[in-house]
């Protein structure tokens, strides 16, 4: 079976690409092989040279790969070609730091002894549709960095996506083999996985998707790293600035159409402040505008998929009959879902318990702080969480409580280049970007000379 690209929008297929047999496959494999043997040998300013002239032809052809990114999952225009901008930028950033990152570390004995980084072989990778550069190049640059190659398995509503940043590699002087798209079906990642090249598994997806990837990499004995759910936080408290709270609720629930692990899904306000919170919430929603992602003036574009547009209304139906109220939206046409607000939610209502994947925001009224975060741990996602008060000090104290892998004070919460991202819980393990990033593809050798 082949994998199409249509366009969410219009619903039109775009493109038709083969998925690869068993013997196209093992050939990929050989020359991650061959690819591995030479690239490993190559120095850090070599490779710094390539990285630096890939994140440039990134940012030349944004505007064509942004539309390629729209046109397959149907993100808008403008969101688009940020995430190209932010894929380079990654590039840069690794490029500049991977050798310092990577640097031998030494330790206080009367001997000498010392820790160095070795490159492992090929990181295999399992990525999705809702950011099909930015999640490529986050964990790409710094592997690729450190002396590995890389076997892709995109999402397959974005295989042109792949192949794009396949071709973008090649482009810059990276040797063929260092980076490799795959089209292949699930039934053969294990193959993959079971390879003697591949001594690294990264995927960022579903906590259904992880379990299983991460089962097969734990049967044959391969490091993985695993960015899966989330049902992110976002608590307010009474003390918050209620204007910019609600402003970046908004942007943090309904970016990407609300399609991302990191997406503020849980909105936790304090009794007190909760209706003129949810006031402005609600304005702040009914000012989107959803339509095509290539019109002017569209902030929001269609769901990637059907089904996913599907589920998120059958979502909505269940949770307002178990006693959620409909504040704002709530209408789908195809994939086109509008931006929709529903309160009184609680810890026993889907909207809460599953993850919602789509721009339906869900607000949890608490009696206190306390009541806040113990609202916010009580899920088996741990991925982030945002806390809005101006009390800075306690800020830090609560923050330190909530049960996630990264929690933001009065902000958009974000992955950074410089700092490790990851979650806990069914959210994952292992850690991206920064300097913890680059070295979990890293074979640490401990050397003792006396």
């Amino acid at each position: 079976m082949d994998f199409k690209s249509i366009n969410p929008f219009s619903q039109l297929v775009l493109a038709e690409h083969k998925v690869l047999t068993n013997a196209q496959l093992n050939q990929k494999i050989q020359l991650s092989e061959r690819a591995f043997k030479n690239w490993k040998q190559t120095t850090f300013e070599q490779r710094a040279d390539r990285m630096k002239k890939l994140a440039n032809i990134l940012r030349e052809k944004k505007e064509e790969l942004g539309l390629l990114i729209t046109n397959e999952m149907g993100k808008v225009l403008s969101e688009s070609i940020s995430e190209v901008e932010k894929s380079a930028g990654n590039c840069d950033f690794y490029a500049e730091n991977a050798e310092k990152m990577l640097k031998d570390e030494y330790y206080d004995t009367s001997f000498k002894s010392m820790s160095v980084y070795d490159p492992m072989g090929a990181v295999f990778a399992i990525m999705p549709w809702n950011y099909p550069f930015w999640q490529v190049l986050r964990y790409a640059a710094p592997a690729i960095m450190a002396g590995n190659v890389t076997l892709l398995k995109h999402a397959p509503n974005v295989i042109g996506c792949a192949k794009a940043i396949e071709n973008a590699f090649l482009e810059a002087g990276f040797p063929e083999g260092v980076f490799q798209q795959i089209p292949i079906d699930i039934s053969q990642v294990e193959s993959v996985i079971a390879t003697g090249i591949v001594h690294g598994v990264t995927l960022t997806g579903s906590e259904m998707a992880g379990s299983s990837v991460a089962s097969l990499a734990g049967k044959h004995i391969k490091k993985s790293v695993m960015e899966l759910g989330g049902s992110d936080a976002f608590i307010v408290l009474n003390d918050a600035n209620l204007e910019k709270a609600a402003t970046v609720a908004t942007q943090s629930r309904m970016l990407n159409a609300g399609q991302a692990c990191i997406c503020a899904k849980r909105f936790i306000v304090t009794e007190k402040i909760a209706d003129e919170f949810i006031a402005l919430f609600t304005q702040k929603i009914k000012s989107l505008q959803q339509g095509n992602p290539l019109q002017q003036g569209i902030n929001m574009g269609p769901l990637a998929r059907l089904d996913l547009a599907e589920k998120l209304a059958n979502q909505l139906e269940k949770s307002l009959q178990q006693g959620a109220k409909l504040i704002v939206g709530g209408e789908r046409e195809d994939c086109n879902f509008q931006p929709t607000l529903i309160d009184f939610v609680d810890s026993n209502n889907i909207a809460f318990q599953e993850e919602i994947f789509g721009p339906l925001a869900t607000v949890i009224r608490a009696k206190d702080e306390n009541d806040a975060i113990t609202i916010a741990n009580n899920h088996r996602y741990g991925l982030a969480a945002a806390i809005w008060t101006e009390d800075r000090e306690n800020a830090y104290r609560l923050a330190r409580r909530i049960e996630a892998g990264n929690v933001f004070v009065n902000s958009l919460v974000r992955s950074d280049s410089r700092v490790p991202f990851g979650g806990i819980k069914k959210s994952g393990y292992g850690r991206e970007l920064g300097a913890i990033g680059i070295k979990e593809f890293m074979n640490m050798k401990s050397l003792i000379i006396e």
